[in-house]
């Protein structure tokens, strides 16, 4: 398996900083976070999901593509994917999510998925999201791109279970599961074994992160939150052995949201941690 890192996870890194950094902490991948930065936002603190300066916004143009790409070539660093926040059915959208990846020769893409919320039946969103996906088809195919739907919270592909029930009547070339243990702590949680075997070839990338629950004298709202990485409810060793036994190789990327650690610091830690997890895994010594 290969390490990554997504960069919603490391907001204070420019993209021309964090790329040797990157390298030099042992990564081998990164996946760009792809959003438009709020113009109120720019003056802010860094944070995770506003004024975050590790983001490939929408209207990039190719030059700074190409620049992006070939730092991170001199590196050693591969384009691990584009992960944008995509509403359904929004295909223009897509397409310059796509105009980006291919610049960069990402090989997914995370797509849109609907939220749920008890306001619309599960089987009307399901009928929307499959058309949606329909129409994109042909679009991920022209680019030689995978889309992936991801395991999360709230949404309608909370378990892996509701993510290939998304993707399966797909070719799994084009369509493909973004396996996060860590959301699957707020809603989804099945045995991630299972769900492992379950995904099969539709199995395209993993997220690394964890959560924990809230002692209930301590809650305001959620009975979860974010947890280092090595805390939580995320059995990450179980997790990697798994991963091991449906033989997936591909990326595992890190966005820890704990905040317990620099930037810096959490990437080194995390590639230390889950080599060291990893080994012990397959028996490796070193």
């Amino acid at each position: 398996m290969k390490w990554s890192l997504f960069t919603v996870a490391s907001p204070d890194l420019s993209v021309k900083e964090l790329i040797p950094y990157a390298a030099e902490a042992g990564l081998k991948g990164l996946e760009w976070r792809f959003k438009e930065t709020p113009a109120d936002q720019r003056s802010q603190p860094a944070s995770f999901w506003g004024n975050n300066m590790a983001t490939i916004e929408p209207g990039i143009s190719d030059v700074e593509l190409k620049e992006i790409k070939a730092l991170c070539k001199e590196h050693g660093i591969e384009p691990a994917g584009v992960m944008p926040y995509l509403g359904v059915g929004d295909l223009d959208a897509a397409k310059e999510v796509l105009r980006v990846a291919t610049a960069l020769e990402a090989p997914i893409v995370r797509i849109g998925v609907h939220g749920y919320n008890r306001k619309r039946s599960y089987n009307e969103l399901l009928d929307e999201q499959l058309r949606y996906m329909e129409s994109l088809e042909p679009m991920l195919r022209d680019h030689g791109i995978k889309g992936v739907v991801e395991t999360h919270h709230m949404t309608i592909s909370a378990s892996a279970s509701a993510a290939y029930r998304l993707v399966s009547s797909f070719d799994s070339s084009v369509y493909g599961v973004l396996f996060d243990p860590g959301n699957m702590v707020f809603e989804g949680y099945e045995n991630h074994r299972m769900g492992l075997e379950l995904l099969g070839d539709y199995l395209a990338h993993v997220h690394v992160k964890n959560a924990d629950a809230v002692p209930k004298e301590q809650r305001s709202g959620q009975a979860f939150a974010w947890s280092p990485m090595e805390e939580g409810l995320v059995n990450w060793t179980q997790v990697l052995e798994d991963l091991a036994q449906v033989n997936y190789n591909g990326f595992c990327g890190v966005e820890d949201f704990s905040g317990t650690r620099s930037t810096k610091d959490m990437i080194a830690y995390y590639v230390q941690w889950i080599s060291k997890l990893n080994d012990q895994v397959r028996g490796v010594t070193r």
